[in-house]
């Protein structure tokens, strides 16, 4: 029973930042290809702050699998872009790949400071229950934003830093760097995986993404 309970406790502080975090992200690339010239995304009501529009099945049922044995990982649908409706393809891929991670820093940003200026009050002072869940729920908001954005950075597909650097590519060197579409994902989970099955295998995740994360977390979470 107490397993339970702690998996319920668990879920309740990871499922809120989660999800907005990653619908932030979303409808953050769907607000950007609005902008620059094609609406498939508005159109398909993807440009919403409401998590229901941006949650995939399968990323879901994933999340709670993953945060039953602890980390809470999962993923939203990505947003569909039709590059014919786009005022300049090329760049405006960079812009729109670009706004996930973008998005999930500043988001980052405006909560830790919500945290830095209940801290400053006094808030958590008194070590009231609701309160401690309530900074809990903060300081995971903060920390998932922040690894979201260094995530989708790493320059692999289905990643938004495949789509940056596809944009800042001559067009012959993208179109051979996007014939890695179909291979980026297990790419990735081997990426992910392999350095915890072959003792030696350097691990590009932690390189890539928790060293520089950890950064910016000691500065925006100093507490």
């Amino acid at each position: 029973m107490e397993t339970i309970t702690n998996f319920l406790l668990k879920l309740l502080i990871l499922a809120p930042p989660i999800l907005m975090a990653l619908t932030v992200h979303e409808a953050s690339h769907a607000l950007v290809a609005w902008l620059r010239g094609d609406p498939t995304a508005k159109e398909r009501g993807r440009l919403s702050l409401n998590p229901i529009n941006h949650l995939d099945l399968a990323g879901t049922l994933v999340f709670f699998v993953t945060a039953w044995f602890g980390s809470g990982f999962g993923w939203a649908k990505p947003v569909p872009i039709d590059a014919r409706r786009l005022s300049d393809p090329r760049r405006d891929t960079v812009w729109i790949s670009a706004a996930g991670p973008v998005s999930n820093l500043l988001f980052a940003l405006v909560i830790a400071g919500v945290l830095y200026l209940l801290v400053r009050a006094g808030v958590f002072n008194d070590f009231a229950q609701w309160k401690w869940f309530f900074g809990q729920m903060l300081m995971v908001g903060v920390t998932v934003n922040v690894i979201l954005a260094f995530f989708n950075l790493i320059p692999l597909p289905p990643l938004d830093g495949s789509g940056i650097l596809a944009g800042l590519l001559p067009p012959r060197a993208a179109w051979r760097y996007q014939q890695l579409n179909r291979y980026g994902f297990m790419i990735l989970l081997a990426l992910i995986f392999l350095p915890r099955w072959l003792p030696g295998m350097p691990d590009l995740i932690s390189a890539l993404v928790l060293y520089p994360a950890r950064s910016v977390l000691n500065l925006l979470l100093p507490y």
